[in-house]
């Protein structure tokens, strides 16, 4: 298996031991991808308050790995942002993908972004400009998850076209999810863009799909 946190990070606490944390600059974090050794910040040993360990092995970490195409096309590296410090918001399936989903949405700012589509799954981002609304409509084979990143909305869903029987504020990192079937909408009530990703199961939209606004997604899709 891999190593977690088997080498000794100086002036690590124990609380950081217990956390997951992948792509810290300031502490190790496991990588099956490259090593299977923990990753150190190039920096450790300058870093104020860490004692200077001039022996002290010196593992690549991710800021050592380049941030370019070259990376994105390895479908088994992990997408790291580019130099200006976004990644390609594109279609990457049906490859093996890695992201920072919480960045990558707040990157987003097309209606509708597909960012990985396969046979059974599609993961697109989106952004509601305020009062805006996805629309009213139903999906008939298709369960849909989606989660808040940004912003705030209110939910509805209901068995009948425009009669719902269920909503919801939704906010922040919460999650809600809209069995096949459901009549449902999403509007934006907040004063900023509305960032979400949502996954359908199966795929609701084709490959490589871009609205940069809602007009765009109406007049192709119809929704």
């Amino acid at each position: 298996m891999y190593n977690y946190y088997n080498y000794p990070c100086p002036n690590m606490s124990p609380w950081y031991r217990q956390q997951d944390r992948m792509y810290d600059r300031q502490r190790m974090y496991r990588n099956p991808y490259f090593y299977n050794t923990p990753m150190m910040s190039p920096d450790m040993n300058n870093y104020p308050g860490y004692p200077n360990y001039p022996n002290y092995p010196r593992y690549p970490s991710y800021l050592d790995y380049p941030y370019n195409q070259e990376t994105v096309n390895n479908p088994w590296a992990l997408q790291y942002p580019g130099e200006n410090g976004f990644v390609e918001l594109k279609d990457y399936g049906p490859n093996p993908f890695v992201i920072n989903i919480n960045d990558a949405t707040l990157q987003n700012d097309n209606y509708r972004t597909a960012l990985w589509t396969g046979e059974h799954m599609q993961l697109t981002l989106m952004s509601l400009g305020v009062g805006e609304d996805i629309g009213l409509e139903m999906h008939p084979d298709n369960d849909q998850f989606i989660r808040i990143e940004e912003g705030q909305g209110v939910v509805q869903m209901g068995d009948r076209e425009g009669r719902f029987n269920f909503e919801e504020p939704v906010y922040d990192d919460m999650i809600f999810i809209i069995p096949a079937g459901k009549w449902h909408n999403l509007t934006n009530t907040g004063n900023a863009p509305l960032k979400l990703y949502s996954i359908y199961a199966p795929p609701q939209h084709p490959h490589g799909t871009v609205h940069e606004t809602k007009a765009d997604a109406e007049a192709e899709h119809g929704h």
